[in-house]
């Protein structure tokens, strides 16, 4: 599965393998980079929940008491007293050991205030940080999704997710067993030196190749090309949330990533529904959190307040267990329910990717799923090194030491029909492909090397 297993075998290479060597030669050379950064960031946001409770214990945790919580007014009035703004949203504790949180619009940005919820303290604050909870884990996520970096450096996420498909195959190929030859399932016992580094890369990747592909391809709806367009074809075709339910409805021009503090993938771009004034004052926030308890949503839920007349009250939650998730918008003035949906209510493509999502952060499975995915992230580093040390260890001085081109390119059309589905499945790993064979079929032509 790597660059060297040419020179193990006793007889020279089909053209086809020789192609196939030198495309994963180069991918792997362009994109270990990023699979390092994206393994040890999304290795990081794996312990997300263990890592916040490490950290940030004397916000995040209180003593579990006997009795009743304070009601959710008074809660966030101990939050504005202690920082001055607007109140746009109210956490409730998750677990009887959890604080309350209020998050307010201040001078500074949004700010989550912590609370204990029996004794109404406030415990600090700290940025709103989202899904994240906490500022550290949203600046991993961040890096994660290279947003830090523009729009161009979210697009090449995508061009790498692609390209460790393509990594993963043609790996499989290079490995898989010929005539003679058996393919290694474990590393051979007295190997040294470049022969256990490429049989530890051999073998890991076997081994890991499913998970690698999955962590690719569900990370994919967080892409700012690929994810959008998947998004908007599948809610056109009602195939992603579900649109019998803005029936009789009335909406807004707002969607729900920017009006909820929260929201899932598949409804993101989904509009919000509107409250319809009657000239009575709106209903408080504690007859607010008493009609979504008694609606049965799962506990640790957050309720985005309205911020302005015609807005409603949102609660929404994302347990670890994707079948509890839900969304409801109530209208603020009559509590008539608007929308009330969840996971089951979604459409085929919109289920399909929560469910990769929820998996792809180890959540859908309990622990044994976050240990997997960890043992996935850990394979990368593991393949990036020894591969890294390989090529370092066999490249010529003074050379790239990348294989040679094949004599006649015409045998490996079964490949270039594989990379052409590839690239039909996402546009801008395509257009790479398009540019790397142009490439690696003029620039031969151009230079004359030695061929095979």
């Amino acid at each position: 599965m790597s660059q060297s297993t040419l020179a193990d075998r006793a007889t020279a290479p089909s053209p086809l393998y020789r192609a196939i060597w030198r495309w994963h030669f180069y991918a792997g050379l362009l994109v270990i980079p990023f699979m390092i950064l994206l393994s040890v960031t999304g290795g990081i946001y794996l312990l997300k929940d263990e890592l916040n409770s490490l950290f940030y214990s004397d916000l995040l945790n209180v003593e579990a008491k006997a009795g009743d919580y304070l009601p959710p007014s008074a809660i966030v009035a101990a939050a504005r007293e202690a920082r001055a703004g607007m109140v746009t949203a109210y956490i409730a504790p998750a677990t009887p050991d959890a604080s309350a949180v209020v998050t307010v619009k201040t001078e500074l940005g949004k700010q989550r205030v912590y609370v204990d919820p029996y004794s109404g303290n406030v415990l600090g604050s700290m940025s709103d940080s989202g899904f994240a909870n906490t500022p550290f884990m949203k600046l991993v996520r961040k890096i994660h999704s290279l947003d830090y970096f523009g729009w161009v450096a979210n697009r090449v996420i995508e061009l790498v997710a692609g390209w460790a498909i393509v990594l993963v195959v043609s790996g499989i190929y290079l490995w898989w067993p010929r005539g003679k030859d058996v393919g290694s399932f474990k590393i051979r016992s007295g190997a040294k030196r470049r022969p256990f580094w490429r049989d530890l890369h051999a073998v890991t990747g076997l081994y890991t190749g499913f998970f690698i592909v999955f962590l690719a391809i569900t990370g994919l709806p967080w892409s700012g090309f690929w994810g959008d367009k998947v998004n908007t074809y599948a809610n056109q075709a009602g195939l992603g949330y579900p649109t019998g339910y803005w029936e009789d409805v009335p909406l807004s021009t707002i969607p729900m990533q920017e009006a909820m503090t929260q929201v899932n993938w598949t409804l993101e771009n989904a509009p919000m529904p509107q409250s319809t004034p009657t000239g009575k004052a709106a209903f408080g926030l504690d007859q607010a959190v008493a009609m979504f308890d008694r609606m049965g949503i799962a506990r640790g839920y957050v309720v985005d307040l309205p911020q302005g007349p015609e807005a409603v009250y949102t609660a929404s939650v994302y347990p670890d267990d994707i079948a509890a998730e839900r969304i409801i918008h109530v209208d603020q003035y009559s509590g008539k329910v608007l929308f009330d949906a969840g996971f089951a209510d979604l459409g085929p493509v919109g289920q399909a990717i929560e469910w990769g999502v929820s998996v792809h952060m180890g959540q859908e499975f309990g622990r044994i799923n976050q240990l997997v995915m960890l043992a996935a992230c850990f394979a990368i580093v593991l393949m990036s090194v020894s591969a890294v040390v390989m090529w370092w260890k066999r490249r010529p001085k003074g050379t790239l030491g990348a294989p040679r081109y094949p004599s006649d390119y015409r045998v490996a059309r079964g490949a270039i029909i594989i990379l052409a589905l590839l690239g039909i499945a996402f546009p801008l790993v395509g257009l790479s492909i398009i540019v790397a064979l142009a490439l690696d079929f003029l620039l031969p032509r151009a230079w004359r090397p030695k061929v095979a």
